[in-house]
């Protein structure tokens, strides 16, 4: 399989199309990270601080630029999704492999990383596509690919509590609860709320 560096492969449903993000898509990704009721969504773990709320066109934009950036180094790939309907964008998926914390001890507790050799996967959408079967359709595109795509053993994405939407759609899906903690690679923070779906799980 082709390497999503170096050429990011197109993905479409009956509702949805999923493509590299492009600069253009910054009016309309801006409705997205400026939505106050989508914030507590996204999944900021491990960003430097970074929440993801962006609220001017030049904060969206040059969110756009530093994702191209991420791309062009081989750091991550960042799909935008588009409403095939209405032909906007309403929020986008990053995915890489993530390599994890391979130290056998953190200075919090001595824990070893469970995420090793691990596709992270963040879904970031518009508040009003918060739904389970939005969330669903737009898994079923993105998901059975990544194994491959990304050559990773499990796939994890964070899913807070209050997500009921999300818990719904991925455990239908087969994704589980995870127990163990994702431990941060610069700070050693400890991140917890992630489901996990192995590449020998059914995908249902």
């Amino acid at each position: 399989m082709v390497s999503p560096y170096d050429k990011c492969p197109i993905y479409e449903s009956r509702n949805y199309l999923l493509r590299l993000v492009e600069a253009s898509d910054a009016p309309d990704l801006l409705l997205v990270y400026s939505d106050e009721k989508a914030v507590p969504y996204f999944n900021s773990d491990n960003c430097n601080g970074d929440d993801f709320h962006y609220t001017t066109p030049e904060r969206m934009q040059s969110a756009i630029e530093f994702w191209l950036r991420a791309y062009g180094g081989r750091g991550f790939v960042r799909w935008v999704v588009i409403d095939r309907n209405s032909r906007h964008a309403i929020g986008t998926i990053e995915l890489f492999n993530r390599g994890g914390n391979a130290r056998e001890q953190d200075h919090q507790g001595g824990q070893r990383d469970y995420f090793q050799n691990c596709g992270l996967l963040r879904l970031d959408l518009r508040s009003d596509y918060e739904r389970e079967e939005s969330i669903g359709e737009i898994l079923d595109l993105i998901v059975p690919p990544t194994f491959e795509l990304f050559a990773c053993g499990m796939i994890a994405t964070k899913i807070p509590s209050f997500a009921t939407a999300r818990k719904a759609a991925a455990q239908q899906r087969g994704f589980t609860a995870s127990e163990e903690k994702m431990i941060g690679g610069d700070d050693h923070r400890i991140y917890e709320d992630y489901y996990v779906l192995h590449a020998d799980d059914q995908y249902t």
